[in-house]
């Protein structure tokens, strides 16, 4: 089946794009907005509106896929493509890969996902955000043709088991962190809060007390309103490489202060994302690893995770392969078309990398669906709930999408079961 037409049409994201570099640097709040200059190319204020372009392609039976282009708040940040702009990229599309588009011959996910992937215009790569919105297309483009729900066809174009479970939720809470926590533990996310830890002064404290007080509370606060006893929502927090900022990215000395926070956990699982950004692929890679070690050498069971400069499929790799963490953030809109995202997490768990299906506030409601297709079918280890920093929409969007792929898929697999044989007489 072929592509008919392909529109392009301007959208909003869930979130915000943000000059990492500048709040880093210790742009202070007015609002909710942020004092002082831009700091990332590209950026004309440290806070600006997100943005998204849909990939719209009606097909010869008459029916509309669609998928999302969106890039990260934090874009221009960690190795990642720029500033992803509506004005700049519908042109961009209508001029070079509109023809493209129309009259593509749908054969198999896989094979359109990678011819788009490798375009090159001017000798350069499509962003990030155009490669993921295309492949998300081409997939619901399948799922209509087929009529088999993105999830069964990942599975069966990738090899993967059909056998759909839940993938725990990763609820993150934005600037929010206290009265989103509550909403998370009232609504039972398996993973909390995310926390947005990315200022040192504000939020880790020069001495990291405030990251100890933040983690002693999360404690107390579940043991409060838990409906359950059973309930022990795995702690994972993100704190942008502020560690590495108090001590001067020393492995030793970030090891032991991640270890000095298993404690305040009590007996929750803690995860830290981030601790370091030396600015750099291979010194990341290599700083982490050295991490890692010292935490082994501790004793320590607190894990970490990777997320700065491991931005595609062959960081992923590069990362998993020099065992630099305990687990992997494979940040969707980061990777290109989504087709890295499941190959990523197939890697992952083949080589011993817990495998964190991530991705970003800033993008959009089909997009993370797409996304929740992928990680049941591969069976990631996490999941983030997404878009948004409200928590509660985005938790929404990937759980009910989560429940019905499951419940759909399990209902078509029983009705295709042979029933018994009818003796005719």
């Amino acid at each position: 089946m072929k592509i008919v037409k392909a529109i392009f049409t301007p959208g909003k994201s869930s979130f915000f794009f943000d000059d990492q570099r500048a709040i880093k640097l210790g742009a202070s709040h007015d609002g909710f907005v942020y004092e002082g200059k831009s700091v990332t190319a590209g950026f004309k204020e440290i806070r600006m509106s997100g943005q998204s372009i849909s990939v719209n392609l009606l097909l010869e039976n008459g029916l509309w896929a669609v998928g999302d282009c969106a890039a990260v708040q934090y874009s221009g940040a960690g190795g990642r493509d720029p500033l992803f702009l509506c004005s700049e990229y519908i042109p961009f599309l209508e001029k070079n890969i509109k023809a493209l588009l129309e009259g593509h011959n749908l054969i198999s996910f896989r094979e359109s996902a990678n011819y788009f992937e490798n375009i090159q215009v001017n000798g350069k790569r499509l962003h990030t955000a155009v490669r993921y919105g295309i492949s998300q297309s081409l997939l619901n483009a399948q799922s209509l043709i087929r009529r088999k729900s993105m999830a069964e066809v990942v599975a069966e174009e990738y090899f993967c088991k059909p056998d759909f479970k839940r993938v725990p939720v990763f609820g993150q809470s934005g600037d929010n962190r206290y009265d989103n926590v509550d909403k998370m533990i009232l609504k039972g996310v398996d993973v909390l809060p995310h926390g947005l830890i990315n200022n040192v002064e504000e939020k880790l404290g020069r001495d990291g007390s405030k990251l100890k007080e933040y983690i002693s509370w999360l404690v107390q606060r579940i043991n409060k309103l838990r409906n359950s006893d059973t309930y022990k929502p795995v702690l994972h927090i993100d704190v942008y490489g502020t560690i590495g900022q108090i001590f001067e990215n020393d492995p030793q000395k970030v090891a032991s202060y991640i270890a000095a926070l298993e404690p305040y956990a009590a007996s929750h699982e803690l995860y830290i994302e981030g601790p370091v950004d030396v600015e750099e692929k291979n010194a990341q890679i290599e700083t982490l690893r050295k991490i890692r070690v010292e935490l082994d050498k501790l004793g320590s069971k607190v894990k970490i995770v990777a997320d700065e400069w491991c931005n595609t499929l062959e960081d992923i790799r590069e990362f998993t392969d020099a065992k630099a963490c305990h687990m992997v953030q494979i940040k969707t809109p980061d990777l290109g078309g989504i087709q890295n995202t499941i190959e990523s997490v197939l890697y992952c768990k083949k080589n011993g990398m817990e495998a964190y299906q991530g991705g970003t506030c800033n993008e959009t409601d089909v997009s993370a669906r797409t996304c929740v297709h992928a990680a049941v079918a591969t069976q990631a280890d996490r999941m983030l709930a997404k878009p948004g920093m409200g928590f509660d929409e985005g938790f929404t969007i990937v759980n009910n999408e989560m429940e019905r792929i499951i419940a759909t898929v399990r209902a078509s697999n029983e009705m295709l079961k042979p029933g018994p044989c009818c003796m005719v007489h």
